[in-house]
């Protein structure tokens, strides 16, 4: 078991949902919105959506109380096939990009100011985006506690850009610089929007928002969960829906909508009409929340990578952690080398899209998930259990959104899908397979052993009281 004096509290999940999502995704929404009106109540709604979905991962996570998230859900409720093609999407596509997309914001946003003129050059913002993760690994692979500091200081960066951004805009507005947000104006369209590309602005929006269900990934590592994910969920999305919601009123109270179009690096582009010579501001504050959000994705990630090789669906080496600091290092570096290889052949806008269809693809199966247990355990113990009307109400939405998505951008999301389907040849074979070639089995145990002696690590002990409840039920089922 992970050393619970190195916990993380509950306040975590509000550091990593106020993220670098705000600095990217405002351009995308409005881009397929079509208007600033329509824009800002996709930010809304995103923010109720959201809401509706983290507290049934709540309900989730209190009942089968194991670290992984998705994964652990969904296999413990629809088998290991069903799980690991999450996992399998996760490893190869959700994490390794969203991780590349924010150390490549990282990147443009450090050495943007010494590019006025110009686009930094590819091979130095993968550089420096690389650095920063292999920084960032280290810090993962030392210690938890470094992990959450880090978090917790890196903060600081993301609220000063977002109340910096917020008060200017404010005072724009006292002025009367709103042209952009009268109704008259707001809801004036170039064109018809489509269902789809409404769709596809929810997904834009998605990616802003996508730390809602960070803390379920930690469950195990969670200061007592049954109070801490609800208290969390009430506190966190409510205040940043109002976040994102006054920040992209901020950026069109000093930017119309074709120029926001045009900002490749939208917080910059207002620090330098707004701030003056203080324009430095922000592109520093947002480095410094880029940063604070990898960190927040690579601690995550690896307990997913942690939580599959402990069911099996991974090597074993995976489940392992360090002797002394209690850190899965295997996992880690494995998180690592995948954002690179994703560094190296992505653009920041053009992943967006694809990694949000196959996060909402996770969560839609998780909470079909919450749906199916009620139906089938109705007798087990759940410290938390929400409305029947929320887990439905999402699951409409979630229908909806991922049709028209996949309508609208065929190839970019159906490409998603595929490669999650390529892990059904690969679970027979690695998995369900299990009379092998001894050679095989040989093998393995020899990278297992000389990865132990690499990273110093071992097998966590278990703590079966965290599963009880699920545990005990299945026996008197």
């Amino acid at each position: 078991m992970l050393d619970k004096s190195r916990k993380p509290k509950a306040n975590f999940l509000k550091w990593n949902i106020i993220g670098s999502g705000i600095f990217i995704s405002p351009k995308g929404v409005l881009e397929h919105a079509g208007s600033v009106g329509l824009s800002l109540i996709v930010w809304v709604c995103g923010g109720g959506i959201c809401a509706l979905g983290s507290l049934c991962y709540a309900e989730l996570g209190v009942t089968i109380p194991k670290s992984g998230g998705d994964y652990s859900y969904v296999t413990e409720i629809f088998g290991g096939l069903v799980g690991f093609l999450l996992l399998w999407s996760a490893v190869l596509i959700m994490y390794p990009t969203t991780l590349a997309v924010i150390a490549l914001t990282f990147s443009n946003y450090v050495l943007q100011p010494a590019f006025q003129n110009c686009l930094p050059p590819f091979i130095a913002t993968r550089l420096l985006a690389t650095i920063c993760i292999l920084f960032l690994t280290w810090v993962n692979c030392s210690s938890v506690r470094w992990a959450t500091r880090i978090q917790d200081v890196f903060t600081v960066g993301k609220l000063l850009a977002l109340v910096l951004i917020i008060v200017v805009g404010l005072i724009q507005i006292s002025r009367g610089h709103y042209d952009a947000l009268r109704p008259s104006v707001a809801f004036e369209f170039s064109e018809d929007p489509s269902v789809g590309q409404i769709a596809l602005a929810f997904l834009q929006a998605s990616f802003a928002y996508s730390g809602w269900n960070f803390l379920n990934y930690v469950t195990e590592e969670v200061v007592e969960p049954r109070k801490n994910l609800p208290r969390a969920i009430y506190v966190s999305i409510p205040l940043v829906t109002l976040v994102y919601t006054m920040t992209n009123i901020a950026y069109f109270s000093s930017m119309t909508p074709e120029e926001l179009l045009a900002s490749n690096a939208v917080a910059v582009t207002f620090g330098e009409k707004l701030l003056g010579m203080f324009s430095w501001v922000m592109p520093i504050s947002v480095a410094l929340s880029t940063f604070g959000g990898i960190n927040g994705y690579l601690f995550t990630s690896s307990r997913l990578c942690f939580s599959g090789a402990r069911e099996g669906h991974l090597p074993y080496l995976l489940a392992m952690i360090h002797l002394k600091n209690c850190t899965p290092i295997p996992a880690l570096l494995l998180c690592c080398i995948a954002t690179i290889v994703i560094l190296c052949i992505g653009e920041t806008h053009n992943l967006i899209n694809y990694v949000s269809f196959i996060n909402y693809l996770s969560y839609g199966v998780t909470i079909a998930g919450l749906l199916y247990l009620r139906k089938k355990r109705p007798n087990l113990a759940r410290p938390i259990k929400v409305n029947m009307l929320v887990p439905i109400t999402y699951m409409i939405f979630w229908a909806v959104l991922l049709g028209f998505s996949l309508y609208s951008e065929p190839v970019v999301c159906g490409l998603g899908m595929v490669i999650m389907l390529t892990g059904v040849p690969v679970y027979f074979v690695g998995v369900q397979w299990k009379e092998k070639p001894k050679w095989v089995y040989r093998l393995l145990e020899k990278v297992t052993y000389m990865g132990q002696k690499l990273c110093y690590v071992v097998f966590p002990q278990e703590d079966t009281s965290e599963t009880e409840p699920l545990t005990a039920f299945k026996a008197t089922d």
